[in-house]
């Protein structure tokens, strides 16, 4: 079975999981309320920066993950968070642009949601959103994503006696709020933390971590492709937006980050995603019009596309065939560990249980 239609099986069954199931017998908000303190995998350097009207807590972790794998926050009740950030799939959902209710698209690939803790100046390919709060608002109310408003999702889980009393548990009172929904999802989804990786441990002195191609990708991504220059950092991003030119040959191109300031500077520019974890969320680039990552090793190989804000790091590379194939086993060697999710059996049920 070849590693895609294994990977599309899970993901089915994964999904078929998240569907509201009648509730345990003990109440699933049994973890404490105290402040917790996150285990950070090998090679994440600092904990995750957590606003001060949002301190973590097992409870409200535990809120955010049923959250965010419960479908009954869309209009329909089929489409949750994990729809398109399944775990299966890195946080994902292997499609070149994501689908919503009542199988729409937009146009932009689902982004991980792995490390995004660490996410700054912005959250989304664009950034609209200030922070993991912020975003978590977004889709619900997004028309082509779950369709409902921020009353109508709030509206059915105040229906829910189970959530009403976790929310009662965590934020001291039963009256479910948007804003205290959002609070636990961003909770949650700030323990979606990779490390551990064999770079990670070839960075810490384990010299047999890396294959000899890795290691020789390794030292081209730093120095002749220059990867670094954006992909920095012990999470290989920058956090910032640049123009590669993705998508910017086509008679309506996607603007990105301009659609947000104006500017004409960031016209094309989106921001530089992790690569932890890359090999299981493709496709790639804001559009996925990239499918391996063969195919993105060639396209800044060839410097991109150009466009009059082309970033001015972005030029052709030169790089021999083999030692493509260097960069790309390096980049395969970014999988780790400490973010796989378990996905909840059961969801509190919309009638009390007896």
């Amino acid at each position: 079975m070849s590693r895609f239609v294994a990977m599309v099986a899970l993901a089915i069954l994964a999904m078929a999981a998240c569907q509201p199931a009648p509730a345990p017998e003990k109440p699933v908000n049994q973890s404490d309320n105290n402040p917790m303190q996150l285990k950070l995998p090998v090679g994440i350097e600092a904990p995750p920066p957590i606003p001060g009207d949002n301190p973590m807590t097992p409870a409200k972790v535990e809120l955010g993950r049923l959250l965010f794998f419960d479908p009954r926050v869309s209009v329909d009740g089929n489409v949750s968070c994990a729809t398109c950030h399944n775990p299966v799939m890195g946080f994902t959902d292997g499609r070149a642009t994501s689908m919503g209710v009542k199988a729409q698209t937009g146009g932009r690939s689902a982004p991980t949601v792995i490390n995004l803790a660490y996410a700054t100046n912005g959250v989304f390919w664009d950034g609209r959103a200030k922070s993991l709060e912020e975003q978590a608002l977004g889709p619900i109310a997004n028309p082509i994503e779950m369709g409902s408003t921020h009353q109508g999702t709030m509206a059915r889980l105040n229906g829910i006696p189970g959530y009403k009393e976790q929310f009662k548990h965590v934020f001291g009172t039963d009256d479910i709020k948007i804003e205290d929904a959002a609070k636990a999802i961003a909770a949650f989804e700030r323990t979606i933390i990779s490390g551990n990786s064999s770079w990670d441990r070839f960075q810490k002195g384990d010299a047999s971590a890396l294959s000899d191609s890795a290691r020789l990708g390794w030292e081209l991504f730093q120095k002749k492709a220059e990867c670094i220059g954006c992909h920095a950092g012990f999470n290989l991003t920058d956090n910032g937006y640049h123009n590669i030119g993705v998508g910017l040959d086509k008679p309506e191109p996607d603007l990105g980050r301009y659609v947000v300031t104006k500017a004409e500077e960031d016209r094309g520019r989106f921001k530089t995603p992790t690569l932890r974890e890359i090999i299981y969320t493709g496709p790639y680039m804001h559009d996925g019009s990239e499918k391996t990552l063969e195919d993105v090793v060639e396209f800044y190989n060839k410097g991109g596309n150009k466009n009059p804000q082309l970033d001015e790091k972005i030029k052709p590379l030169n790089l021999t065939k083999e030692e493509k194939a260097n960069l790309v086993a390096f980049l395969k060697s970014l999988n780790g560990e400490g973010w796989q999710a378990k996905m909840p059996t059961s969801f509190p049920p919309d009638v009390p249980s007896k």
